[in-house]
């Protein structure tokens, strides 16, 4: 689906690639483009830089909380006439500790920001896009949501979960013959500050470079995009490999399984 002439939502839209996104979209011509944000200050801030750009709108949302999603969604509507375009963009990692140090709340918070959050808002939206008959839903997720990694098994276990559920939506649209479309995006760790500290032997992500190539992948329907490329070919491997290879080769020459050792993450 094309942007220009139509509605763009994205949330988690005043911060690393959902921002940047934001701006994207503008200038491929969206007519209007909504964000929906839990920050009111960041919130506040990206409406003003991004209004002298076109048509903009914004809304506090906590999209793990259904209500607050009801509450935006209703504020969203009365401002559009519709979504053309919903990118799912939001999320969090928690810390770097290993699953024993982790907390009741580490788990809910981030089970229901990475996965459930994408879900309450597509729910909301979708139906709507099916009535309009048109629309285009992308969600944002992670190459660790194909890949365990130690002292992120609550990331990637959410990520795991979004995927699943992202490519079960394209299928069950598809089969339905709906004008819907979905997208997953799957990228490796982007240099926006969401994972400051660690260290790669794999480049880390240029987050223009991320955000320009998820806007194409929508524009050209895609059904999934591994970013960069070589992210296609992780299950490959992994169905090849025997771990007994894959753990030493992938995890220690590597470096995955050693990835988190110095995260730090984005700073208040």
């Amino acid at each position: 689906m094309k942007f220009q002439g139509n509605t763009v939502l994205i949330t988690g839209g005043c911060s690393g690639i959902g921002k940047i996104m934001g701006r994207m979209a503008i200038e491929k011509g969206a007519s209007h483009l909504i964000i929906w944000d839990i920050n009111q200050a960041a919130l506040d801030a990206t409406i003003s830089e991004f209004s002298t750009l076109g048509k903009v709108d914004g809304f506090k949302a906590d999209i793990s909380s259904p209500e607050s999603v009801d509450i935006a969604y209703s504020q969203t509507k009365a401002v559009c006439p519709g979504i053309d375009i919903l990118i799912n963009c939001a999320g969090i990692i928690t810390n770097n500790k290993v699953f024993a140090e982790q907390t009741d709340t580490d788990i809910i918070r981030t089970i229901d920001i990475n996965t459930k959050g994408a879900m309450f808002v597509t729910l909301r939206i979708l139906k709507d896009m099916q009535a309009l008959g048109k629309g285009h839903i992308c969600n944002v997720t992670s190459s660790a949501g194909m890949l365990a990694l130690p002292k992120m098994a609550l990331y990637t276990s959410s990520k795991w979960a979004a995927i699943g559920w992202s490519e079960s939506l394209w299928i069950e649209l598809h089969r339905a013959k709906s004008p819907v479309r979905v997208t997953t995006i799957a990228p490796y760790f982007i240099n926006t500050g969401m994972f400051d500290g660690i260290r790669s032997f794999f480049k880390i992500q240029d987050p223009e470079v991320v955000a320009a190539k998820t806007l194409r992948a929508i524009e050209k329907n895609k059904r999934y995009k591994g970013i960069p490329f070589s992210e296609h070919f992780i299950r490959l491997m992994q169905g090849l490999l025997p771990g007994a290879i894959f753990d030493p080769l992938f995890g220690d020459v590597c470096g995955l399984y050693t990835v988190m050792d110095h995260f730090k993450g984005r700073q208040k």
